[in-house]
């Protein structure tokens, strides 16, 4: 009897496998991914569901599936990743109502839903149901209704993305202190979130990352947990003063919203935050930093723009990237440190447009010196005359003014 050859044996292993691996994906895996390809399909321009090929194995075969082995019965695998969609800028995803069946997949680590125009409600029991999960990222779809208080229930779960839907109501307060796992939450621009941010917020052992801008939540910033990092709260109605302290924040964003009272000073003084942005609320006084000019401190921006601060421009400023001053009343000169900054380069943008500002003077290290091509300046409508190079970069809505009416110069310096 002659020997198999060995490209023939491999052959027949690899078909020995693929044999047994068919029968292998667990029933109940099957049947939800039946389901799942039931109630979802590929909108006009995706071909995501091309592979999904009932009478081939799944673990195989199948876009978006990774199986891993059953701890429960080595017979079977389960499904442990689900990713539906591309994610590519060119496929325009999925549509369809989310199926309930989801929450049977209970191996499931990761769940991920590319954009797409997926609607339906979060499975209520969701959270309960995927006790492994650690990621579940479900952006720029039409999910609608809460989000459920069951997830609040995932030890492992360190990502939740839920951005860009149309999800409504509170914010359930044990999602952020009852995952001890959690470090990136993501419910931006939803809209319909609302109600304050739970005050459980500051006891979130290990959260990184917070992002809830563009919803409709209201009351006070409650205090941040040490731990964070990246914080947005824009364009929401929160109001109310700031808390006195921040932890070590990388990126700040509280813009478009009600907040009022002074800025913190400390806001300035944390060593790893290269983005400020307090714009467009209802801060007031003076704008104080707890350091001089000459600190090593340096942002990438700092935006205080369409408030109602007073007093003169702190010099320490001048270690910004880029400045937003505008649409204030900041009266007396603007400091020689943001000009100097100006002109050698390091600030690129100085915007301080409409506020009560009088004196623009070149410090002696400028002389001779031209303001650099790329940099953007603007101070028209203040208490003088600007030079040209401080109106070049001024943007269409502050070409119309060049200086302020005597009278209202006058008022804010509290002459007749």
């Amino acid at each position: 009897m002659s020997p198999i050859h060995p490209p023939f044996l491999f052959l027949f292993f690899f078909l020995f496998l693929h044999c047994s691996a068919q029968s292998s994906l667990s029933p109940t895996d099957r049947q939800a991914l039946l389901n799942i390809r039931q109630n979802l399909f590929d909108l006009p321009g995706s071909t995501f569901f091309s592979s999904w090929d009932f009478s081939s194995d799944p673990c195989l075969s199948f876009s978006g599936i990774t199986c891993s082995p059953d701890d429960d019965d080595n017979n079977f695998l389960r499904v442990s990743v689900l990713t539906l969609g591309t994610g590519l800028t060119d496929s325009p995803g999925l549509g369809g109502i989310l199926p309930t069946s989801i929450s049977n997949l209970t191996a499931l680590t990761e769940l991920v839903i590319f954009p797409g125009r997926i609607t339906g409600q979060i499975p209520t029991n969701l959270g309960g149901s995927l006790p492994l999960l650690r990621l579940l990222s479900i952006s720029s779809n039409l999910l609608l209704g809460p989000i459920p208080p069951s997830l609040s229930n995932l030890p492992f779960l360190h990502t939740l993305d839920l951005s860009q839907n149309q999800l409504q109501d509170s914010l359930p307060p044990s999602l952020l202190s009852s995952n001890p796992s959690l470090k990136v939450l993501i419910l931006a621009y939803n809209g319909g979130l609302t109600g304050p941010i739970p005050s459980q917020l500051t006891s979130a052992p290990n959260l990184l990352h917070l992002d809830l801008r563009g919803n409709s939540f209201t009351g006070f910033l409650p205090p941040l947990p040490s731990t964070l990092r990246f914080l947005s709260v824009s364009i929401n109605s929160l109001s109310g003063p700031l808390p006195p302290t921040f932890p070590a924040l990388e990126f700040l964003d509280l813009s478009n919203n009600v907040f009022s009272g002074e800025i913190p000073p400390t806001i300035f003084s944390l060593p790893g935050l290269s983005s400020i942005l307090l714009n467009d609320n209802n801060f007031s006084g003076n704008l104080s930093l707890p350091f001089s000019s000459d600190t090593t401190v340096k942002w990438a921006v700092v935006d205080v723009s369409h408030n109602m601060l007073t007093g003169e421009p702190p010099a320490g400023l001048a270690a910004a990237d880029s400045l937003y001053l505008n649409n204030n009343q900041f009266t007396g000169a603007v400091p020689e440190e943001y000009i100097e900054s100006i002109y050698n380069g390091s600030m690129t943008t100085f915007y301080a447009q409409s506020n009560f500002l009088s004196v623009f003077s070149l410090p002696p290290s400028t002389v001779g010196m031209a303001v650099p091509a790329s940099a953007s300046l603007c101070l028209s409508h203040n208490c003088m005359l600007p030079p040209p190079a401080a109106t070049t970069g001024c943007p269409a809505s502050a070409q119309a003014h060049l200086s302020r009416p005597s009278y209202q110069c006058a008022a804010a310096s509290g002459g007749d």
